[in-house]
């Protein structure tokens, strides 16, 4: 059996998955880090730039674990 060998396209999806994951989780657990990092209030206090961010952030992990997944699989195939 051979080994799976996996594409730098796979590990810069997982990389970027995984940031997008950490900045979903922080801005969940700590909505006021964009104000204190950037000295900014860009929603005055509404919480609508936070919730932005998670969605966003949601939506962008999802869809580098689906192309990570893809990338899995397709070497999957060709270590066949």
């Amino acid at each position: 059996m051979k080994k799976r060998q996996l594409t730098l396209q796979f590990w810069i999806e997982i990389g970027l998955a995984s940031i997008s994951a950490f900045l979903a989780i922080i801005t969940l657990l700590w909505p006021d880090w964009i104000e204190i990092v950037f000295h900014i209030d860009p929603d005055q206090d509404s919480g609508s730039l936070e919730r932005l961010i998670v969605g966003l952030a949601i939506v962008l992990t999802l869809t580098f674990l689906v192309l990570a997944r893809r990338e899995w699989r397709r070497a999957a195939l060709s270590s066949v």
